[in-house]
């Protein structure tokens, strides 16, 4: 065990108070969790917060077969835990809420506005091809909505060359993504002319399921990535990334830190895109805003 989680897997003074149901996650055990998560991959997680994580977990300390929190916390920050258990815990704590085509206004604003001015500069047209990065991804809808919008966008641009990667921390979404199957009710906000183009239709009419067309497919790549490591794991830039409903779940300095690595891997004249939900005013990085949570890096493409 490193120093680093010897500090985080401190006993705590109340767990010898706490004399409840085993599967029940003490408030010594909660933080000393919380202090791990966040120091991994950034997610902050206050008291109010306790009773999702005990519910997330509960599944998955049945799965070990074992008896109660405190097993868990001893073989996670064991060896042989930190070796494995991580990315089954982040599989199971995170939260994937996604849609096609959410937050429509940006998808608009990239066909409209950014693809205009990347193209008309040469980008994906010469020997540097577009390249776009969805972090955060989820089970995929945002990287087949980005796939479809500018394989719309280049319908009229035969010689447009792009690509696209996706990525996220959690293996099991990823997986989902890959796979590139929803249901009928998931596609719902797609576009017609998008569905006729790029969706097939379940052979079998019962199942009521759709798939992202292979054309569509091959556009896209998926990785594993923490975005607290992104420059060791994903060594490209981008012309436009799109990281949405990410870092509202961080604290301020792991968002400085975040914003700083999607910085790092955005082209100069490259087009951040964050959520809704998180306008940042007091902006530090040299990122100017263009539109509503969209921002632009200085510098000629």
């Amino acid at each position: 065990m490193t120093s680093g989680e010897e500090m985080i897997y401190d006993r705590l003074s109340d767990e010898k108070m706490y004399s409840g149901d085993p599967l029940r996650l003490s408030n010594g055990e909660f933080r000393e969790l919380s202090r791990f998560i966040s120091s991994r991959w950034g997610i902050q997680l206050p008291p109010s917060k306790k009773d999702l994580l005990e519910g997330r977990l509960r599944n998955r300390i049945r799965t070990l077969r074992m008896p109660s929190f405190r097993d868990y916390c001893q073989y996670l920050f064991s060896p042989q835990g930190m070796e494995r258990e991580p990315m089954e815990m982040i599989d199971v704590i995170t939260t994937n809420k996604t849609d096609f085509f959410r937050e429509a206004d940006h998808f608009a604003y990239l066909s409209n506005n950014a693809l205009v001015e990347l193209t008309e500069s040469g980008i994906g047209r010469t020997t540097l091809p577009l390249t776009v990065w969805s972090a955060g991804c989820s089970s995929g809808e945002e990287p087949w909505t980005l796939a479809m919008v500018i394989s719309s966008f280049a319908a009229s641009r035969p010689d447009l060359r792009f690509n696209i990667v996706a990525s996220d921390i959690s293996s099991r979404v990823l997986q989902k993504a890959r796979h590139a199957v929803y249901t009928e009710s998931q596609i719902e906000p797609v576009p017609l002319p998008c569905r006729r183009s790029f969706l097939l239709k379940s052979r079998d009419a019962s199942k009521r399921l759709v798939r992202i067309h292979p054309a569509l497919r091959r556009l896209v790549e998926f990785k594993r990535v923490n975005l607290l490591e992104s420059g060791v794991e994903l060594k490209m830039k981008f012309h436009v990334i799109f990281c949405r409903n990410v870092i509202i779940y961080f604290s301020k300095s792991i968002q400085d830190r975040v914003l700083q690595e999607l910085f790092d891997h955005l082209h100069p004249g490259g087009f951040l895109f964050l959520g809704h939900s998180e306008a940042m005013p007091g902006l530090k990085i040299p990122l100017t805003p263009v539109a509503p949570t969209v921002y632009r890096k200085a510098g000629e493409l």
